[in-house]
């Protein structure tokens, strides 16, 4: 009786750890705008989505209303110029993770605090104000023309009812916590429980290594899955490709770990069994 309970204990703590670990996971690393920001980081690194994104940001500069017409003429080739050069300004690294910031506030926080331009109903949304501030900086100095970029400058990234996907992912991930501890619980009460711990660890490190597969499997489908899905906007398929393969790295860490740390569990659980056998013939 005492290992059947153990081995439902293994397996209820191994099914909560497989739903536990990648919600921790979206949470720490999208839902928190600090993972958020470290996680897309390196996109704004990215040449074609440099091009892409600083070129929208420029377009997005309204010179009619504060440049005098006689100047008119001059600051429309300082601003296709900006376009190019903005992403090797000192500035842009900051700009561009003030921008990541703005966007994930915007994307992950209550929809009735958003403003009325952002479809919150149905897309996702960049808020690159930051970085039209940094090109109509540099167009002022250049020109001599003081440029008052907009305080917000939403470009869409998204499709329809992404939105509330993320909202579902924003109230569901934090439940992963929970589910650790869960986890946690049922391996203790197996190990409590079971006459032989080493088989209880040898099969939670089994488990481990099985999960870790699945894990891969899911998040290899899954992004080719989402990479496949084209919204016809060549910059938000850009961002989205980019964006999913760096996900998946991340993630792929954790499996990885996982891996290791089940391996490492099979391997403790036949050392003490390999030690109690030599105990017990002395």
């Amino acid at each position: 009786m005492r290992s059947f309970l153990a081995a439902l204990a293994v397996i209820l703590g191994l099914l909560l750890s497989a739903a536990a670990v990648p919600a921790i996971w979206v949470d720490r690393n999208i839902v928190q705008e600090n993972g958020f920001v470290a996680l897309a980081a390196p996109l704004g690194k990215d040449p074609d989505f440099q091009k892409r994104l600083a070129t929208a940001a420029v377009n997005s500069i309204d010179a009619g209303g504060t440049v005098p017409p006689q100047v008119a003429g001059l600051v429309r080739p300082v601003l296709e110029s900006a376009a190019t050069s903005l992403t090797g300004l000192p500035e842009y690294p900051a700009a561009w993770e003030e921008t990541l910031r703005k966007s994930h506030r915007l994307n992950f926080t209550d929809p009735a605090s958003l403003p009325p331009e952002a479809d919150f109903s149905t897309s996702l949304t960049l808020d690159v104000a930051p970085l039209v501030a940094l090109a109509a900086k540099q167009v002022s100095r250049q020109v001599g023309v003081p440029l008052e970029a907009p305080g917000q400058t939403l470009v869409n990234i998204g499709q329809a009812n992404q939105r509330q996907l993320v909202e579902q992912v924003t109230a569901y991930s934090p439940l992963g916590y929970s589910l650790a501890v869960g986890a946690g619980v049922a391996f203790l009460l197996a190990l409590v429980a079971a006459r032989r711990r080493w088989k209880v660890l040898a099969g939670i490190g089994v488990g481990a290594l099985v999960v870790a597969g699945l894990w891969a499997l899911v998040s290899r489908w899954a992004a080719d899955l989402v990479i496949a899905t084209a919204s016809g906007n060549e910059m938000a398929d850009l961002f989205k490709r980019e964006f999913v393969a760096a996900s998946a790295a991340g993630f792929a860490s954790w499996t990885l770990a996982t891996a290791i740390a089940g391996g490492v569990l099979v391997a403790a659980g036949v050392l003490i069994r390999v030690a109690g056998g030599r105990a017990r013939r002395r």
